[in-house]
């Protein structure tokens, strides 16, 4: 686990703006270079077969893309109002413990163009991806794209 203070405050930001956070347990996880990751245990989120509900992973996962740009976003000053605007999510194997979902910028996106294209028209969009670590592979990922838009 690494502790970044502005993150940490944007974690108890969703958990206290959204009651589905608080509810499944998100805590962070990691947050670094161009990556934000954030954790659930498994005990909240579990289903009836034992494993890790669909609907908590990818609700971890729409969270930490979320937070990925809403993070860069507050730590640049910029008041903007992030939502999801597409997404397409895939399971791929079954979680049996705690999990975590990574969310980086997709490799055709740049954060340069995303604020340059936010300055000049008051909102723009990011593609990322989101994977939640497996054994030996992605035990999900989602590919989604947040949009941006200044308030006021």
């Amino acid at each position: 686990m690494h502790a970044h203070p502005s993150a940490q405050a944007l974690v108890d930001f969703i958990r206290d703006e959204i009651p589905l956070a608080r509810a499944m347990d998100v805590r962070l996880y990691h947050c670094g270079e161009g990556v934000l990751s954030l954790a659930a245990p498994l005990a909240p989120n579990v289903n009836d077969k034992g494993c890790a509900f669909g609907g908590s992973l990818v609700s971890l996962m729409t969270l930490a893309g979320w937070g990925l740009v809403e993070l860069a976003l507050r730590n640049r000053s910029l008041a903007c109002d992030v939502f999801v605007a597409d997404s397409s999510v895939r399971y791929l194997a079954p979680v049996w413990q705690d999990f975590r979902a990574e969310a980086r910028v997709a490799e055709e996106a740049s954060w340069p163009a995303f604020f340059a294209a936010l300055d000049e028209r008051g909102r723009a969009s990011l593609p990322v991806l989101v994977q939640v670590p497996g054994e030996d592979a992605p035990a999900a990922t989602l590919q989604a794209r947040f949009a941006a838009r200044r308030r006021g």
